[in-house]
């Protein structure tokens, strides 16, 4: 089979209940509750994948990216902007919640479909990027408390490198920004996507910058994954997991996936509590049993691998740590 690069395996991935059952040999009456969604479509790269337990409907994996009919389910205190990104909205794709830091909304586009995604509702349409790339350079530079940039989305890794790299040095070269920050999840969904050139680019910056994976379960970190990661070695790598259901609510699991991303330099930063998007609560662990997790973690492993709990209020100038 001839080999493929990351562009072509995002083309390639995997768009259907069907096909992805199929694919994994699961006989979909083993899934009585999966459903081709009504919204918020199936994508499933096939690197992904082919990581998942073959016949086994319960795979972690697969139960990220899995639609199922709960999902159709009218959940009380749960919403469409459970984060209150809409609120935060500067224009010209910026999301400004806090005082020294900017977001900006690169793409629509993300590697997978997680079930459980924030911005499942996200109006992108309306609020991105797209190309008024120097108005939001401007607005970063009309404002000296701004001292770091996230670029998220989506996923800015699906940028092409042409592009990621023309925002990151229009980015760079504003005097009071210290720092720029990825918020990415396709290296490890597609690690191809960590080829030479943006590793040696990543590698050569002069101002910090910061990755911030998406793991939430050992099994993610294939080997692929990790031969991928490891040439990096400019940025400082963080992960942020999201706590969900049936998924990483064992403490065992957590401790694991911590050392896992240790072997790759990546540091623990976040256990989210889950961000209340409608038709998500199927994934909710409440807050008792996450601290009860959290006081597992610290009794299992050294402090720096003890991701902080945390969740997101909106109005409040930074993510609330709940232990």
């Amino acid at each position: 089979m001839p080999a493929t690069n990351w562009q072509q395996e995002l083309q390639q991935s995997v768009t259907s209940v069907t096909e992805l059952l199929t694919e994994l040999g699961i006989d979909p009456g083993d899934c009585c509750a999966a459903c081709e969604p009504q919204s918020f479509p199936i994508k499933v790269p096939r690197s992904y994948m082919s990581r998942m337990k073959r016949g086994d409907p319960h795979d972690p994996l697969l139960r990220q990216v899995l639609p199922l009919s709960a999902e159709r389910l009218k959940t009380p205190g749960f919403s469409s902007d459970a984060v209150g990104d809409l609120g935060a909205f500067a224009g010209n794709g910026v999301l400004r919640k806090y005082r020294n830091r900017a977001l900006l909304i690169t793409t629509a586009s993300c590697a997978v479909h997680c079930r459980y995604c924030f911005r499942r509702d996200f109006p992108y349409r309306d609020h991105s990027l797209k190309a008024s790339l120097d108005k939001a350079v401007a607005y970063i530079s009309a404002d000296p408390a701004i001292d770091e940039v996230i670029l998220s989305g989506g996923d800015p890794l699906v940028l092409s490198n042409r592009l990621l790299f023309k925002v990151c040095e229009k980015i760079e070269a504003v005097p009071h920004v210290r720092s720029i920050r990825f918020h990415t999840r396709l290296p490890i969904c597609i690690p191809s996507r960590l080829e030479p050139g943006i590793n040696d680019w990543l590698n050569c910056r002069t101002k910090p910058y910061v990755i911030v994976f998406h793991i939430n379960h050992p099994a993610e970190i294939s080997e692929e994954v990790a031969a991928a990661v490891k040439p990096l070695k400019h940025p400082l790598l963080l992960n942020q997991s999201v706590l969900l259901k049936g998924i990483n609510d064992d403490a065992g699991v957590l401790a694991d996936l911590s050392r896992r991303c240790f072997d790759l330099s990546i540091l623990p930063y976040y256990l989210h509590l889950l961000d209340k998007v409608q038709g998500t609560a199927h994934f909710e662990v409440d807050e008792k049993t996450a601290l009860g997790l959290i006081r597992d973690l610290r009794a299992a492993l050294p402090g720096y691998l003890v991701p902080r709990l945390a969740r997101e209020v909106p109005g409040h100038t930074s993510k609330q740590v709940v232990a």
